[in-house]
């Protein structure tokens, strides 16, 4: 049975794409409070990120004000679907799906940057 975060993450998300049926979100609790991993069709992916990740973001938001409301630390991780390849694919191919992640990751830090940023300013 899933629990009201992971049912508010799948319901979120399944709202923003295509593919619905493929949306599932595990959960693991740890050290650092609750890790929330979202895996979705890889057709979705860009619409789950948003531009800049401006949506990804948004729902790390939506669920930080679930954990005050819950005293949960939340952690919300997208899972690369693209990694579920057969053990034929050569290691070219393999090299080429891990480098959209490090992109991925390099555009976390700037959204993050960006989003300290935005903290030091007096609104």
């Amino acid at each position: 049975m899933a629990t009201i975060d992971q049912q508010f993450v799948e319901y979120i998300v399944k709202t923003l794409v295509n593919n619905p049926d493929k949306v599932s979100v595990e959960r693991k609790i740890d050290e650092k409070g609750v890790l929330l991993s979202l895996s979705v069709d890889p057709e979705d992916v860009g619409r789950v990120i948003g531009k800049r990740g401006a949506t990804a973001q948004s729902i790390r938001t939506l669920l930080r004000a679930l954990g005050t409301k819950n005293d949960a630390r939340y952690n919300l991780k997208i899972v690369n679907t693209d990694a579920e390849t057969s053990e034929d694919a050569s290691s070219e191919e393999s090299e080429e799906e891990s480098e959209p992640v490090a992109e991925e990751s390099d555009l976390a830090e700037k959204t993050r940057a960006e989003m300290e940023d935005l903290d030091d300013l007096d609104i």
